[in-house]
């Protein structure tokens, strides 16, 4: 039976204890028309987390363009984003965070989070074809990082390794912000017919209510609570919020899964994420307009008398919630017997907008599906915010504040060597970027992650953008620029960008100043979006990222991660980043700026933290993208890289490294040659044109607005800068390729 406690009125202190606040609390109280029982009061609790209702997100977030030429399915609708690519073919796709988990239990934490958003996936009857994810971690000398990096890649590589679905690129980025409060944001797309879709929805009264997947545990107890709060000396204690994967698992429940979208017996279905059961059955039950009872003493447990609101809670992996028509019971329980999974019927469709729960017969919480989730009755703040005074201060930066160089060799080295800058090969070889056969970027490098659509003329491209440094000096700029980038990744690899999914990574947001952070970013994402035409299809509010140390609320940096999707048209259009061949023109796209702000030279090398973003221009970045669009689909160019962290001297540098090549450039009387070389102004490419090609090129430019400039040459393996020797290839590679597994493993 259910323990007389969980029956006894809950008390302020108690909600408080789960994150609710007094009013919060009053409110509950106002809509059951009573007080509400542990039972009850567990489920607002993790309902009303900032992690499931977006509480303090949702007035702005509503804000974000949600339409366009090939939408599916609304943001807040589903699972994850759907949109049509062409050819009777959809694309499924979503980024979600892991921080918190990853900050207490980094395997485990990072492992879930890819399991987690796979699931999100294939819930909606699409198969995952690749992954990607951002990873940030504090200072890289700290020993807590090093464990925390070498945790968090083990575990992403574990289990989607072992899933089976390929990891395709990501990012990783270091700085102190985020020495106790790392960032994990899991990036996954799927592949489906269109038309084929599963709704998370619930409806058909007297169907029945399926539990299928794995057992359910004690692991993720107020799982959505703890990521709705700051990470504090004492975190550790709720390790038990964490959960723990098993890809095989996961594997089985993914075929098993696909099998039953094929047949006609589901109405609807929904991955058990955050809150568990809670989430699933009200959120399921709201979207259908009806209500259910569920049994709990049904639900197949690992351990023996787990309580009910344990039941409720639990985060437990690799689990469904699914709704079947009535009649056709067999036909889930011999898919799931087929693939030795768990499945059992723990419920039921009724009229009406109340889910209640019963243990032993026994009726432990009765609440009204509405009032508990995002877009019914769950709590919406109008948050304050204020311009901190850092703002303004930093506006102020000047270059002449800052001395060039002597000797700006020293500085190529030192950027091609530093963790934000050099490669990550460290990290990505322990990722399969093979398996399924669909990564057409592995020996054929380019900008966004290209992905296989077999069987069609089409390929996807996809890519995880966000500079953060230049966020937090400017978040609306910083933010459109994050978009730029994507969008310029995609389109430097041959596509179109069609789409956004997002993660927003925030600290407190009762702090006025962090708050002014995120209404920054919403502005900045909503014009860069709409001018791209690239709709937001759904993503993640992750707030509390910051730690309280000694009474002192230390924030990250505003963080938004973009992930963007995007299509290519026509196969032959993949344009790769590597320098073809010696003697190969190399030309800038985009204008040179006298400008060092935010870059990584200047934070870095000189340890000037405090400066503006670069200035931005988003007309000028988007007719710089259609020019290329153009260059490309003319057949005029032979690699196309973007300028970004590091400048335009490691663009050149990463073009060469493939096909072990040089360059020899001359610099821009107009602007200093630190900020020629190592400066991060958006709106810039670099591309390489054949000697018989030029006059073509040059046709196919005649007509743009971009400017452009003739850089050089591409070389045998030797750098020349304005006549002086730089060095040759084969030393800057041994530098950009070691230098992270150097500084991880001292």
């Amino acid at each position: 039976m259910s323990s007389q406690a969980t029956l006894t009125l809950s008390t302020l202190e108690q909600a408080q204890e789960m994150g609710l606040r007094p009013e919060e609390f009053d409110r509950i109280i106002e809509i059951l028309g009573r007080t509400p029982n542990f039972c009850e009061l567990s489920i607002f609790g993790v309902m009303w987390s900032e992690h499931c209702s977006y509480k303090n997100s949702i007035v702005w977030l509503k804000k974000l363009p949600k339409e366009g030429p090939h939408m599916l399915v609304e943001a807040g609708e589903e699972n994850a984003g759907l949109v049509d690519i062409g050819d009777g073919l959809a694309c499924c796709f979503k980024i979600e965070s892991h921080n918190h988990p990853s900050a207490l239990e980094p395997y485990q934490g990072a492992a879930t989070g890819v399991g987690g958003i796979n699931r999100d996936i294939f819930t909606m009857g699409a198969r995952p074809v690749a992954q990607l994810n951002s990873l940030r971690f504090g200072n890289i000398e700290l020993d807590r990082t090093k464990w925390l990096v070498k945790g968090v890649t083990k575990g992403i590589g574990d289990y989607g390794n072992a899933f089976g679905i390929p990891i395709v690129g990501g990012e990783v980025f270091f700085d102190d912000c985020y020495n106790t409060n790392p960032l994990v944001n899991a990036f996954s797309a799927g592949i489906m017919k269109k038309g084929d879709m599963i709704s998370a929805t619930s409806s058909g009264v007297g169907n029945p209510v399926f539990i299928v997947g794995s057992r359910t545990g004690k692991d993720g107890i107020h799982g959505a609570s703890f990521a709705s709060k700051d990470i504090s000396a004492d975190s550790i204690d709720d390790l038990p919020a964490v959960q723990v994967g098993d890809p095989f698992q996961e594997k089985l429940l993914l075929e098993a899964t696909l099998e039953l979208a094929k047949t006609d017996a589901v109405v609807g279905m929904q991955d058990m994420g955050a809150a568990g059961i809670t989430c699933s059955t009200n959120e399921m039950s709201a979207a259908g307009k009806h209500g259910m009872e569920l049994w709990l003493d049904k639900v197949p447990t690992r351990q023996n008398d787990m309580k009910d609101w344990e039941i409720l809670l639990s985060e437990s992996q690799e689990r469904m919630l699914v709704v079947v028509e009535k009649g056709k019971e067999d036909i889930v329980n011999a898919i799931f017997d087929k693939w030795d999974l768990s499945c059992e019927e723990i419920g039921v469709v009724t009229k009406g907008e109340r889910v209640k729960y019963y243990m032993y017969g026994e009726l432990v919480a009765d609440v009204p599906c509405d009032d508990l989730v995002l877009g019914g009755g769950a709590p919406v703040y109008h948050r304050e915010y204020i311009e901190p005074a850092y703002f303004q201060e930093w506006k102020k930066f000047n270059i002449d504040s800052i001395t060039e160089p002597t000797d700006l060799v020293e500085v190529a080295k030192y950027l091609a060597g530093h963790e934000n800058i050099a490669s990550k090969r460290w990290v990505y070889e322990q990722y399969d970027s093979m398996v399924g056969t669909v990564n057409m970027s592995t020996n054929f490098p380019t900008d966004a992650a290209i992905v296989n659509l077999k069987g069609t003329e089409k390929a996807l491209a996809m890519t995880v953008d966000c500079n953060a440094r230049m966020v937090n000096a400017n978040p609306e700029e910083g933010c459109a620029m994050a978009v730029a980038e994507a969008a310029r990744n995609i389109v430097c690899s041959g596509g179109v960008p069609s789409a956004i999914t997002n993660c927003l990574n925030f600290g407190n947001p009762y702090n006025p100043e962090v708050y002014w952070q995120f209404v920054g970013a919403i502005k900045g994402m909503s014009k860069a979006c709409l001018k791209f035409k690239t709709p937001v299809t759904g993503g993640n509010v992750s707030f509390y990222n910051q730690s309280a140390i000694e009474g002192t609320e230390v924030p990250v940096f505003p963080t938004p991660t973009i992930g963007m999707l995007g299509i290519v048209e026509d196969k032959k259009h993949i344009t790769s980043l590597a320098f073809k061949g010696k003697s190969d023109l190399i030309y800038l796209i985009g204008e040179s700026k006298n400008d060092i702000s935010s870059s990584e030279y200047l934070a870095s090398f000189h340890g000037v933290k405090e400066s503006s973003a670069p200035d931005f221009d988003l007309d000028v970045e988007y007719d710089m993208q259609q020019t290329l669009i153009n260059l490309i689909r003319k057949g005029t160019i032979e690699s196309a890289h973007d300028v970004a962290d590091g400048g335009l001297f490691m663009t050149l540098l990463e073009s060469s490294f493939t096909n072990n090549l040089g360059f020899e450039i001359i610099g821009s009387s107009e602007v200093r040659e630190d900020a020629f070389l190592f400066g991060e102004a958006p709106s810039r490419v670099v591309v390489s044109v054949t000697e018989t090609g030029e006059d073509a090129f040059l046709d196919a430019l005649k007509d743009s607005k971009t400017p452009f400039m003739l850089l050089g040459h591409v070389t045998q393996g030797k750098l020349v800068i304005d006549d002086k020797d730089f060095g040759m290839i084969a030393d800057y590679k041994e530098i950009y390729n070691n230098s992270l597994a150097e500084k991880l493993m001292k």
